[in-house]
């Protein structure tokens, strides 16, 4: 009995995988060119998949742009929520979510081009994402995080700070290495992402938040 031949990538005998490659082509393809630049036909080749399998899983390039902000802030609302959830005092809390969020950028380092595109495309008006993208991941981590300022305030651990304020300024200075990385190789030389740098660069945004952040234990009193 002749044996079955094995699926090969990019055919519908192996939907996830070949909805994977695609994806994860897409996200290169976007965060190099955006969507206006981004060519289906440089994802299809580069997923190993011909263009009517990608439109087989996806509408259109719209879709497929959906898709992998979905698979960029999916997986980082999964991580954080994680972190956020853990029985811990608000001070420990805190730094899992400042930890968590860190390494999340580091190791997905195109991500924060694709949230760089799409604030400049929101800024053209031609977003018809991001305020589903607000709804679905930034406004419940904000929820969750404005509610960690406040008991750890309540419980004399942080100072006390608007959250409307402190919460993107928190943010910012978790993710800001990664979406500065051009200039950071042009002030310093050598790759910003070798793991030295990358660990040198998480201590100062822990040390920062904590300063900013946390009471000392006389302020307590």
């Amino acid at each position: 009995m002749k044996a079955r031949a094995k699926p090969r990538l990019g055919s519908r005998g192996q939907p996830e995988q070949s909805r994977s490659a695609i994806l994860h082509a897409a996200i290169r393809e976007f965060s190099r060119e955006g969507v206006a630049g981004a060519r289906t036909d440089a994802i299809a080749r580069a997923a190993r998949v011909n263009k009517a399998l990608l439109y087989y899983y996806f509408e259109d390039k719209e879709a497929l742009y959906a898709a992998v902000l979905d698979e960029a802030f999916g997986g980082l609302h999964t991580a954080v929520h994680a972190a956020l959830s853990q029985p811990l005092p608000p001070r420990k809390r805190l730094l899992a979510y400042v930890q968590t969020h860190f390494d999340y950028v580091a190791t997905h380092p195109l991500y924060s081009r694709l949230v760089q595109g799409e604030m400049m495309r929101a800024c053209r008006g031609n977003s018809h994402t991001l305020e589903r993208i607000v709804k679905q991941y930034f406004r419940p981590l904000y929820t969750a995080l404005a509610g960690l300022l406040k008991e750890g305030a309540e419980m004399g651990e942080f100072r006390r700070v608007d959250p409307m304020h402190f919460v993107p300024s928190m943010v910012a200075v978790v993710v800001f290495y990664f979406t500065n990385l051009p200039v950071t190789r042009l002030m310093r030389g050598g790759d910003p992402l070798a793991p030295e740098r990358i660990a040198e660069r998480r201590t100062a945004v822990i040390d920062f938040i904590s300063a900013s952040l946390f009471r000392m234990p006389q302020e307590r009193r």
